[in-house]
C-alpha cells in the first residue's frame, strides 16, 4: 500500500495502490482515487519502468526492425526500442545500448527528439525518442526470442509518411519517432 497523494490541479488525489501482479515487466496496481466531489473510484493502473525508442538514420534510410508482438499476435515493423531496467541509467545510454543490441549499430550522435507517455487511460510508462546518425556496425547481443527472431529493415526516408498513412507502420512510438525524425531533418 502506499500513502495518499497530493492533491493535482484538478482536485482529484490518489489514496492508495495495492499490487495485483508483479510480472517480468509490468506491475498491475489496483488504486483508489479521490475525486474533486470527493467520491471514491477504482482504477487499475500498469507501472512500467518506461523505455527508450531509436530513430536510426543512415543516408535517406531509416534502419527498423519487424518483430513479433505476442499482445497482437503480430510481427510490427518498428523503431529499435527497448525497456529502462538498468536503474539509474540515462535514457541516451539505454538507447545507444538498445540500438547495438537490437540492429548492430553504434551511432555518433543522438539527438532528443521528443518524450510521451504511451497510453495514460492505464498505464505510467513513459518512453524518450532519439534520432541516431553517424552510424557504425558493432556486435548484435539481441535478447529474448523476440529479438531473436527478428529482421532488419530498411524504409527510405521519402516512403515513411506513405507507409503511416497505408497503415504498414502502425506502432505508436514508431510513428511519434519517425514523424518527428522527418521533422527535425526538414523532410
Amino acid at each position: 500500500m502506499t500513502e495518499p497523494g497530493p492533491r493535482s490541479p484538478s482536485g482529484f488525489r490518489r489514496l492508495r495502490e495495492r499490487e495485483l501482479h508483479a510480472g517480468h515487466v509490468i506491475t498491475l496496481v489496483e488504486g483508489e482515487f479521490e475525486t474533486p466531489d470527493g467520491e471514491v473510484i477504482s482504477r487499475d493502473i500498469v507501472r512500467h519502468p518506461g523505455a527508450v525508442c531509436v530513430v536510426p538514420v543512415d543516408g535517406d534510410d531509416v534502419v527498423l526492425v519487424r518483430q513479433y508482438r505476442a499482445a497482437v499476435e503480430k510481427d510490427l515493423l518498428e523503431i529499435p526500442a527497448g525497456k529502462r531496467d538498468v536503474v539509474d541509467e540515462p535514457p541516451v545510454l539505454t538507447a545507444r545500448r538498445e540500438l547495438a543490441e537490437e540492429v548492430g549499430l553504434r551511432a555518433d550522435e543522438m539527438v532528443p527528439l521528443a518524450t510521451f507517455y504511451n497510453s495514460v487511460g492505464f498505464s505510467d510508462e513513459y518512453s524518450h525518442v532519439f534520432l541516431a546518425t553517424g552510424l557504425h556496425p558493432v556486435p548484435l547481443d539481441r535478447q529474448g526470442p523476440e529479438e531473436a527472431h527478428m529482421t532488419i529493415e530498411r524504409v527510405p526516408l521519402d516512403e515513411v509518411a506513405a507507409a503511416v498513412s497505408a497503415g504498414r507502420i502502425v506502432d505508436a512510438k514508431t510513428i511519434i519517432g519517425l514523424l518527428a525524425a522527418l521533422r527535425h531533418l526538414g523532410r
